[in-house]
């Protein structure tokens, strides 16, 4: 089964008001960078591609800063094909 690996935008969303509300961590596909044919192979090319964008991004703020203006990445594997957005499904506060 392939799995691939994408580079998402990271950002925060709103999730809602209770107990004085909260945010969850979201992402848009910014492009598809690698197809892989096992998950253990898919883990270890995006541990490796997350470590060299965290050199990369060290000066810019971190999401969950109320400065933050976009421009973080991550990169990510699904098998078979890269959602537009994650999460899929907005989280609900329970």
């Amino acid at each position: 089964m392939a799995h691939v690996l994408a580079i998402y935008e990271v950002d925060r969303a709103w999730g809602g008001p209770e107990e004085g509300g909260w945010w969850f961590d979201c992402g848009t596909l910014v492009r598809i960078v690698r197809v892989v044919g096992s998950a253990d192979r898919a883990a270890s090319v995006a541990l490796r591609a997350n470590r060299l964008l965290e050199r990369l991004q060290r000066a810019k703020r971190p999401v969950s800063s109320i400065a933050y203006e976009g421009g973080r990445h991550c990169v990510l594997a699904f098998e078979d094909i890269a959602p537009p957005a994650y999460p899929a499904v907005t989280p609900r506060y329970e």
